[in-house]
């Protein structure tokens, strides 16, 4: 149980990071410098953490038997910048 939820934890916080350079690095530099490789580059990469993401909660949720709204919440917080740190925080209880 507790290998699941802290590989979770781990991609979380890489999935996380991946976001804000696609948000704050490569779309600028798409939008601002006329460099659209930046956003292919990060989005691609995003894109693939993203799905492990997925992947790995679905895992963690079922080995740790976490609520269901409890895994919305953190899908959720995957959505919105910065979120990752919320869910990286809630989940050392399961660790």
């Amino acid at each position: 149980m507790k290998n699941s939820v802290k590989k979770f934890g781990q991609i979380n916080s890489i999935e996380g990071y991946s976001y804000l350079i696609l948000l704050f690095i490569a779309m600028p530099m798409k939008y601002e410098f006329g460099y659209p490789m930046a956003v292919k580059i990060a989005g691609m990469i995003h894109g693939i953490l993203f799905i492990l993401f997925c992947l790995l909660l679905v895992i963690a949720w079922k080995d740790s038997k976490w609520s269901f709204s409890e895994n919305i919440i953190f899908f959720v917080a995957s959505l919105i910048p910065f979120g990752t740190f919320y869910t990286k925080n809630r989940i050392k209880a399961y660790e």
